[in-house]
């Protein structure tokens, strides 16, 4: 009947006696020394019948011809992500060309050239057109091409892409893994700046763009090319393809795979690389406003493909093959990236004797490997301890004969000092006795002497009471006494002598003054 679906009649496909044969000995319980059915066998068995798979045709419509529209839906509620590195030396308008590409404006700020080294700076932007969002993530070489020496001005770059790689890495290894969730960080695209000098590549730009042809897709566009004219532009490019042929550099080429961009994508390979000006001022040209760059002898517009390459960037980059160059990211170079990486871990697909790969056995392996590892260094580090004990017990002992040394030697400068203070001390000491002695010797005959002259004192007869006299006559006659003696008065005591002296004029002051 018409209009009645008939449900396809679809048959299983036949097994051959093969493997009809080995199917009832893998099911038969104890066969091969009692190995028991496994899913794994149903695996192999579902591998070899889909390599013969037929083709068939359906009578009525299914529904699965929606499966692009539901694919196209999804993506577009989830939006999108793209990544772009932008390399080229300061000043040459990679900021520019980012604002005038998405026909916005972005905030940055401009970099100086007093930079010490290269170091990479990211942001990351929501954009959207029509219902489509777009997670754009722009990253700036700043500093790069400004230091005298050069020579390690790729490492960073290298050393950023290399990390967000292993930051995916380590997500997709997550037992709980969230890449729906996650913001891919992976550069899709690098649009290196070639500065218009119009001779040839830096030894700079070839080293770098080596270094980083198989971790990212490498677009080479010459930057400011209004400054240069269109028969030097024209050499300029060939030359710069004829030097990256020559030093092996792989530049991404627009698929041709696609017969509805073939053509395109293969005109525009000759191309390359595009000269590009980036503007976002508007003039107005004739009747319309236009992006474009005003100069004393002319106006230079952005989107005029007479002028410059900057339409055949944006078709190449945005318009055409954005999504190709994110697949390839994800297929060529993150691919590669975690090749390598797994097989540093240990992980390989078979083994020397071909037989499948086992997560558990890697482990193991790679586990008995890392204690064997440890144990190596702990005993190299032990025997290194040992080394430097002994090297420090010799030092220390070194230093103890030194300090024994010295100690011997101080010693016997102090003894040596000691003996000659005693010297010191016993010459002080006899002088001190002869001094003793003096002083003795002189007391005594001081005493002797005021014994002497309290006996002669005494021996002195007393003077007769006199009328007293008017003080000034005592005086002079005290005067008179106070004179030595002579020789006409005998008896008298030795005025010469200072103590004498004194006793003499006190005995005659008391006879002239009985009150005194």
């Amino acid at each position: 009947m018409k209009g009645k679906l008939e449900e396809p009649v679809i048959s299983a496909p036949k097994l051959d006696m093969k493997m009809a044969a080995e199917v009832e000995r893998t099911l038969s319980p104890g066969a091969d020394g009692g190995r028991q059915f496994d899913m794994d066998d149903f695996d192999i068995l579902d591998a070899e019948q889909g390599a013969d798979a037929r083709s068939l045709e359906l009578k009525g419509h299914v529904g699965f011809d929606s499966l692009p529209d539901q694919l196209v839906n999804k993506s577009v509620s989830g939006g999108f992500c793209f990544n772009i590195l932008c390399v080229g030396e300061t000043g040459v308008g990679k900021s520019t060309l980012m604002d005038t590409l998405f026909n916005t404006q972005f905030e940055d700020e401009p970099a100086a050239h007093d930079v010490p080294g290269v170091h990479l700076k990211s942001k990351t932007y929501e954009i959207q057109e029509s219902n489509v969002r777009l997670k754009l993530n722009i990253v700036y070489t700043v500093g790069f091409g400004d230091q005298i020496n050069k020579e390690d001005s790729y490492k960073p770059i290298v050393e950023y892409i290399d990390q967000q790689f292993e930051n995916y890495l380590q997500e997709e290894l997550k037992i709980k893994r969230g890449l729906h969730m996650y913001h891919d960080t992976r550069v899709h695209a690098c649009l290196y700046f070639i500065t218009p000098t119009g001779h040839s590549l830096k030894s700079l730009d070839l080293v770098t763009m080596k270094k980083l042809d198989s971790k990212v897709n490498i677009i080479p566009i010459i930057a400011k090319a209004d400054t240069i004219s269109k028969n030097e532009l024209h050499k300029f490019k060939i030359k710069i393809m004829s030097e990256l042929v020559s030093n092996g550099v792989q530049i991404y080429q627009f698929p041709t795979d696609d017969e509805t961009v073939a053509e395109l994508n293969a005109t525009m390979n000759g191309h390359l690389p595009f000269a590009v000006v980036g503007s976002t001022d508007e003039v107005k040209v004739g009747n319309k406003m236009v992006r474009a760059r005003v100069y004393p002898w002319g106006t230079v517009q952005v989107e005029n493909e007479n002028h410059c390459d900057f339409v055949k960037l944006r078709e190449m980059l945005v318009r055409t093959n954005m999504e190709d160059l994110r697949e390839t990211t994800h297929t060529r170079h993150y691919e590669l990236f975690r090749r390598c990486r797994l097989e540093e871990m240990g992980f390989v697909d078979d083994d020397s004797d071909n037989k499948p790969f086992s997560l558990h056995e890697t482990y193991e392996a790679k586990r008995v490997e890392h204690l064997n590892e440890l144990q190596r260094k702990e005993e190299e580090m032990r025997q290194m301890f040992v080394v430097r004990v002994k090297e420090k017990e010799g030092e220390l002992k070194e230093a103890e004969k030194e300090l024994h040394a010295k100690f011997d030697q101080l010693k016997r400068q102090h003894s040596d000092e000691k003996k000659k203070l005693e010297e010191k001390k016993k010459m002080l000491e006899e002088e001190i006795n002869l001094f003793n002695k003096k002083k003795q010797a002189a007391m005594a005959a001081q005493q002797q002497a005021q014994q002497a002259a309290a006996s002669a004192t005494q021996t002195i007869p007393k003077a007769h009471k006199k009328k007293s006299r008017p003080p000034s006559r005592v005086w002079r006659l005290v005067g008179c006494w106070a004179f030595p003696p002579t020789d006409s008065h005998p008896g008298t005591p030795d005025w010469r002598h200072p103590a004498s002296s004194d006793v003499h004029r006190r005995n005659v002051l008391q006879n002239l003054f009985p009150s005194y």
